[in-house]
Order: structure tokens, then C-alpha cells, then sequence
């Protein structure tokens, strides 16, 4: 899956707003074919990351390679090995579906075929109405047409998901999933920690303007964070034990008390595991806050 050269290198990567500090000092790669997602609550940096690596945003300093090129002097040949699914795009609502697709099929060397593009985004029932008259899910299925009809090398998505029910949410996992056997790159920013586990390769955590963690889907946050949780009741109360071990503590629990009520062994999830490095990271520069104040 992965070559040499990295898709994606950003070394020691910082944006500044006056004094404020957007980006401090971030640094990953994203190699060819894999699906990298850039996790981290509003305000951690994530926007400004993608922004840069897409050329709408300079860098204050550090350095950045998208597909061999300066994404800051990254000019229109280089733009056209793009793709972008942003958070809100501003379409025409004016034109139907399949109109809006042949116009921007045109922009590019190598299109998709429009109607494998209109399929694979589930809006052949839809192509032939007129943008504004679409939902929002639907809007939003346009949104990554348009990013995918140009046969992107690499593939940014910005919440691609927001607005989709859950039966079109795992039907764009699909559509992910044969971009990749394509073997297309895919930079995902996402809430929806489920569907980060779903598609990622990787993650990586941001917070703070800091990446504060990066690994594989099922590595990120370490072991420790992944030792699962037995809980149940014991006269009334709420008990709860961490262990690599879980089976062999039930089975003692049992041999104890029969049969526990409410007993359930709980393995952290992607989500359970980026909300305590959030934590954790929230709690360190509070402590830091605290210390330098002293």
C-alpha cells in the first residue's frame, strides 16, 4: 500500500494569527492508497491543517508536500489531482445534478464517467432535478460527486457524511471503500468516531494546535488505553474492574455470586479512546496554566 514517497509529508508545521497560535509544530505523512483521519475537537487546528495542505491557507512556517508539490505554489495541473469535499460549498441550485456534474467533469483530463459517478453517490433517481430542490443528505451526495468526478489522486473530506441517515452513511462507506481498492488517498476529518474506525488506516489526534497522537486505527492511544472494563452490580452498587483478563474475571465473579446483575465487559472504542486523549490533553495545559500563573 505504501511507497517511498509519502502523499502527504508536513514537518514541524505552524500557523500563527498574531498571537494566537493556530498550529504549533505539527508533523505526519499519509502514505499512497492509505485513508488517514485527522481527528480533534472545533478549534484544534484540523480546518487550518487541511486548508494549508489544499493551498487556500499560507503556512507561518514549517513545511508541506501534497503529491510532490509546495501546496502554496501548487498551480492549476497540480489542483486538478485534487479532490475536495468541504464542510459547505456553495453550488448552483439551479441546474440539475447530472448538468452540474458533465459541467465539472470538463475541468478535468481524466473524468469519471458521470454516470458511474451519479451511481455510485445512490442519485440516479435524482440526476435530472434541480440541485435546490434536493435535502440536505442529498446536496451532500452532490458535494462528493463533484469531489470524486475528477478521478482524484488524493481525496480530501471535510465531514463528508453531515446530514446523512444512517442507511446513506454506510452506503458512502462503500463508495469509500471502492476509492481505495482504486487506490485513491483519502484525508478524512470526521465527528463521527464510528465512521473514522469504519474507513481509517490511520489516525491522527489533534488538539491544541498540537498533534498529540498518531498511530493505526486500532493502536491509537497505546494498550493501556484498550484494556477492557468488567462492570457489574453487587448489592446495589456499581462495580467495575480493568483487565487484559476479562474472562477469567467473570468466571470468578460467577463462582462468587451466581449469576451478577447488569455484567458486561466493555472493550474502549476509537470514540472512548479519543475523548480521554482530549481529556488528558485538556487536563496537562490546564496543569501547565496553572504552574506558569504560580
Amino acid at each position: 500500500m505504501t511507497t517511498t514517497e509519502p502523499v502527504v509529508s508536513v514537518r514541524n508545521l505552524h500557523k500563527r494569527y498574531g498571537s494566537f497560535t493556530a498550529l504549533d509544530g505539527v508533523s505526519f505523512d499519509i502514505h499512497r492508497g492509505e485513508t488517514f483521519a485527522l481527528l480533534g475537537p472545533n478549534g484544534a487546528g484540523k480546518s487550518t491543517t487541511i486548508e494549508i495542505l489544499e493551498g487556500y491557507r499560507d503556512r507561518t512556517s514549517g513545511e508541506a508536500s501534497v503529491l510532490g508539490v509546495d501546496p502554496g505554489t501548487g498551480g492549476l495541473a497540480w489542483k486538478a489531482r485534487l479532490g475536495i469535499v468541504l464542510q459547505s460549498t456553495g453550488e448552483s441550485g439551479n441546474v440539475t445534478v447530472r448538468e452540474q456534474l458533465t459541467h465539472f467533469a470538463g475541468f478535468y483530463p481524466n473524468p469519471r464517467d458521470v454516470d458511474e459517478v451519479i451511481a455510485a453517490v445512490g442519485l440516479q433517481d435524482k440526476q435530472k432535478t434541480l440541485i435546490r430542490k434536493l435535502s440536505g443528505g442529498q446536496r451532500r451526495r452532490v458535494d462528493v460527486a463533484l469531489g470524486i468526478i475528477g478521478r482524484p489522486e488524493l481525496l480530501f473530506l471535510d465531514e463528508p457524511t453531515t446530514g446523512f441517515d444512517p442507511e446513506a452513511r454506510r452506503q458512502f462507506w462503500q463508495l469509500i471503500d471502492s476509492l481505495k481498492q482504486d487506490g485513491t488517498t483519502i484525508l478524512l476529518t470526521t465527528h463521527y468516531l464510528d465512521e473514522a474506525a469504519q474507513l481509517g488506516d490511520r489516525a491522527g489526534v489533534i488538539a491544541g494546535g498540537r498533534l498529540i497522537d498518531i498511530g493505526a486505527i486500532d493502536e491509537i492511544g497505546g494498550a493501556e488505553a484498550r484494556v477492557p472494563i468488567v462492570r457489574w452490580k453487587q448489592d446495589g452498587e456499581r462495580k467495575s474492574v480493568r483487565t487484559s483478563e476479562p474472562g477469567l474475571v467473570v468466571a470468578k465473579i460467577v463462582a462468587q455470586l451466581g449469576e451478577p446483575e447488569a455484567l458486561e465487559i466493555i472493550r474502549p472504542s476509537l470514540e472512548d479512546i479519543y475523548l480521554q486523549l482530549v481529556a488528558d490533553h485538556a487536563a496537562a495545559e490546564a496543569a501547565d496554566l496553572m504552574e506558569n500563573a504560580s
